[in-house]
């Protein structure tokens, strides 16, 4: 009697069967033999339900192809789980999951570990066959590439967003670099070895602030864009971080409160502008003067003042000062 107990559920004809008759099997088995290695497509999912696909045996089925596009009969509202059966068939897959519903899929075989297919991607996979334990693993786990990696599409994507450092390693004869993501501290980073947060070079924020430990070279000259900022209430509101190069033109007697997001060693700078009312400003008590004395802002219609400021830890102590300037 005839069995079927391959990788690939082929019809083997038991010794003196079939005579006559063998060369109509034995060409169905050349047929199925390529079959995998075809495009094959399958409604995988008649329901909104975990469903299993069974290689038939002897048979033509699309779920023996060696690129099966999984789709849905209905959309999916959930991860779903696809078995693949027999759990005794060990086979490389490339699986697509263009089911409805956007959601992923996770490819199963026995109780061993799963791979999981996100909505619209495709994974190249193999099942171990291992009966009942049996496991489906990602092919491409650790691939190494030998040689150039082109990449035709727009998008490169690391990561499936779970809690975990990503990386790029630049694997240099005598130095190592990476850029990856930090993801305790939601950092971007730059530096030296293969170990993310170790070495940093330059770490930028959530919010976008750059930070270099190190010594910066610049060949031209540095620009630090000049921000706007404004009196309400007589108050002029400071934030040494967003505007380190600060404008403010005169629109009523104000007072400059103590700058936010004071960083020691911080330098910080701003244009006091008059226009044709001139207007008075005092200074905040964490802003420290030549002899602790304020300077008094130049009075005169149309004329600017420029004050520089480092922040020690304590205070913004003054390091340098020009007023009475022509505007034009």
């Amino acid at each position: 009697m005839a069995t079927y107990v391959n990788d690939l559920r082929l019809k083997e004809i038991a010794t003196g069967d079939e005579s006559g008759t063998w060369g109509t099997s034995t060409n169905t088995n050349l047929e199925l033999i390529a079959e995998a290695f075809s495009y094959g497509t399958e409604a995988s999912f008649g329901s909104d339900a975990d469903a299993t696909t069974t290689i038939a045996d002897g048979a033509t089925d699309p779920a023996r192809s060696l690129y099966l596009k999984v789709t849905s009969g209905v959309s999916l509202t959930a991860t779903r789980t696809l078995t693949i059966a027999p759990n005794t068939v060990s086979k490389v897959w490339i699986i697509e999951n263009a089911t409805t519903g956007s959601q992923s899929i996770n490819i199963s075989q026995g109780s061993g570990a799963n791979v999981t297919v996100p909505n619209g991607g495709v994974k190249i996979i193999y099942t171990d066959g291992a009966g009942a334990g049996a496991a489906v693993v990602d092919a491409l786990t650790d691939l190494s590439v030998a040689d150039s990696l082109t990449l035709q599409g727009p998008t490169l994507t690391i990561g499936d967003a779970t809690a975990e450092d990503t990386k790029i390693v630049f694997d240099g004869n005598a130095q190592d670099y990476y850029v990856g993501l930090d993801d305790s501290a939601d950092d971007l980073v730059i530096g030296l070895g293969s170990t993310v947060g170790t070495t940093p070079a330059i770490s930028v924020d959530e919010n976008q602030f750059v930070t270099m430990p190190k010594k910066v070279t610049a060949s031209t000259s540095a620009n630090i864009s000049q921000v706007a900022i404004t009196s309400s209430s007589n108050a002029v509101a400071w934030d040494a971080q967003a505007a380190a190069n600060a404008f403010y033109s005169t629109t009523e007697n104000t007072t400059f409160s103590a700058p936010t997001n004071a960083v020691e060693g911080a330098i910080i700078s701003v244009e006091i502008a008059q226009g044709a009312t001139p207007y008075t400003v005092a200074w905040n008590t964490v802003f420290e003067f030549a002899a602790s004395t304020a300077p008094t802002i130049t009075a005169t219609a149309n004329k600017t003042d420029i004050l520089s400021f480092r922040y020690n830890g304590s205070v913004w102590q003054e390091i340098g000062r020009v007023q009475n300037l022509a505007q034009t």
